[in-house]
């Protein structure tokens, strides 16, 4: 296969996710979220995940037990470091699944990673034979205009989304500097009122798509800025104490010795 195949196969397994992630959402919520931080309906996490397992395990598809086995583990360290570094860009946490069992930082859990397990074997055995197949059949005319389309929508896509992203983290730093206490409920709704009340519907499709968004990242970082202030007064003042006794210790002993000389 080529780098176009595996596009389409990245797209559709997004596509596909993203179709989960909203009729999940709508069981849990009972309303209709366009789920993802992109705007088009596909979620680049089940791309990934199905293009790696695509990649690293379709040679071992004489063993489905192994397949599974392996499966749980890139995609669990895949949501992981998706999360982990999701967040150090966008200062946002995405998910947490800390209220859940068995989960790593709140980042994976066992919850998820057995389904998608099970998913990895229905890409290898099912979806997988059935997709290259369909794009195999094109004409060559008809796939490379396909994919030139899909790419330049996708790419346009993620510009404009990231665009967003970033006026969400300046956002929570502008919440961050001017919030004091630590109340995460007051300080996430100034978060999403500040969104919803952007003139963007993209701005507004985000905080919908991730309602508790930077509770968490909002809450640590002004407990970790709280904690600066009072360590840095705490040195402030012993600086300023010790310095004042040397100061008064070599009053007294200037004192003393012009005593001395009297």
């Amino acid at each position: 296969m080529d780098f176009r195949m595996y596009f389409f196969l990245f797209l559709i397994y997004a596509m596909m996710g993203w179709v989960m992630e909203v009729i999940w959402g709508f069981i849990q919520t009972k309303k209709w979220v366009n789920r993802g931080f992109l705007i088009g309906p596909y979620c680049p996490i089940y791309g990934c995940g199905g293009l790696l397992i695509t990649l690293c395990l379709s040679d071992h598809t004489d063993n489905p037990f192994a397949i599974f086995c392996m499966s749980i583990v890139i995609c669990g360290v895949l949501e992981y470091l998706t999360s982990y570094i999701m967040e150090k860009i966008f200062k946002a946490r995405w998910w947490d699944y800390k209220k859940r069992k068995f989960n790593i930082n709140g980042r994976v859990c066992l919850e998820t990673i057995i389904p998608f397990g099970l998913l990895s074997c229905m890409i290898l055995y099912g979806t997988n034979p059935l997709f290259i197949g369909l794009l195999e059949s094109m004409s060559e005319d008809a796939l490379q205009v396909s994919f030139v389309t899909c790419l330049i929508i996708f790419i346009m896509d993620f510009i404009i989304s990231f665009t967003v992203i970033s006026r969400l983290r300046k956002t929570v730093k502008e919440v961050n500097k001017n919030e004091t206490t630590d109340n995460t409920e007051e300080i996430t709704s100034k978060v999403k009122e500040i969104l919803l009340s952007s003139k963007s519907a993209l701005d507004r499709r985000l905080i919908k798509a991730f309602p508790k968004i930077s509770i968490e990242d909002v809450k640590k970082r002004i407990k970790e800025t709280t904690e600066q202030v009072k360590e840095s007064v705490a040195k402030v003042a012993e600086s300023a104490s010790e310095h004042i006794d040397e100061v008064m210790d070599h009053l007294k002993e200037s004192a003393e010795k012009f005593k001395n000389k009297e």
